[in-house]
């Protein structure tokens, strides 16, 4: 039977369609759990540890405040300048990625670049930057603006992709020059969805910079892995919850002011 029959058939039966792509789904998700080797007997037993680990955590040592507050004040200093360079290097990146005003051999280029950068982990980029700059925040801050141009520079390109089409047209109909095109018509329509999008990534590079921490690159990240590793559980705890409390206060900061944007 020839491919369009099959196809014709899909057609006339949905329901025949839905229940190919859910048997894919199911297969691809079945191969995926026998990847990983999961031993359920295992974590089963395990339970006892896991409580036991949970235990030793409280109740928080109040004593370290001072010191969680002031690495915190340090992570939130990162995450400030690591997203503000990471954002303005993503701006030409994403202009030269964007399908619909970057030419073909350019836009190959810039999508290469951002996928190199996006495949790097961000402890990798730490381990980079302390090699250069020695143990502590300027190794951090320079590991998230490398980290930040992977995601932002993609969220840049997609919000200038959804640009409307009809309003660049009027604008080179009535011989707006170029730079016109891109302050009256490009700008207005990607500033809102690029804020919103920077204002995410400031909250995310202040969890991220907890994980770089891990490699001595400063910030609240770098206190908890040293009370982690002197098996003082309470006052890792107490750093965990100042930054849970910050991390709330900004998501619902940054939540409002994105809803504010959306609506302009």
């Amino acid at each position: 039977m020839s491919s369009f029959f099959k196809l014709k058939r899909l057609r006339f039966y949905p329901w025949l369609s839905s229940l190919l792509i859910s048997l894919i789904v199911v297969v691809v998700y079945g191969w995926a759990l026998r990847g990983l080797k999961l031993d359920f007997e295992l974590l089963s037993s395990s339970w006892p540890y896991i409580t036991d680990f949970i235990t030793r955590l409280f109740p928080p040592d109040w004593k370290v405040l001072d010191i969680a507050v002031k690495a915190l004040i340090e992570t939130v200093q990162m995450s400030l300048w690591g997203t503000t360079i990471g954002a303005i290097l993503s701006v030409p990146i994403a202009i030269a990625s964007a399908s619909n005003i970057a030419p073909g051999w350019l836009r190959s280029l810039a999508n290469l670049l951002q996928n190199t950068v996006r495949s790097v982990p961000s402890i990798i980029l730490g381990l980079i930057f302390v090699a250069a700059t020695g143990l502590g925040a300027p190794a951090g801050t320079l590991a998230l603006g490398i980290y930040t141009i992977g995601y932002l520079a993609k969220f840049y390109q997609q919000a200038i992709e959804a640009v409307d089409p009809r309003s660049l047209e009027s604008l080179q109909v009535i011989g707006a020059s170029k730079l016109q095109i891109a302050q009256y018509g490009i700008l207005p329509q990607v500033l809102p969805l690029g804020l919103g999008y920077t204002f995410w990534m400031f909250e995310y590079n202040i969890r991220a910079a907890s994980v770089l921490g891990v490699v001595g690159a400063g910030g609240i990240g770098f206190q908890l892995k040293s009370y982690i590793d002197g098996f003082e559980y309470t006052k890792a705890t107490t750093m965990m919850l100042v930054l849970l409390v910050v991390v709330t206060v900004i998501d619902a900061f940054s939540s409002q002011l994105r809803h504010r944007l959306d609506s302009m």
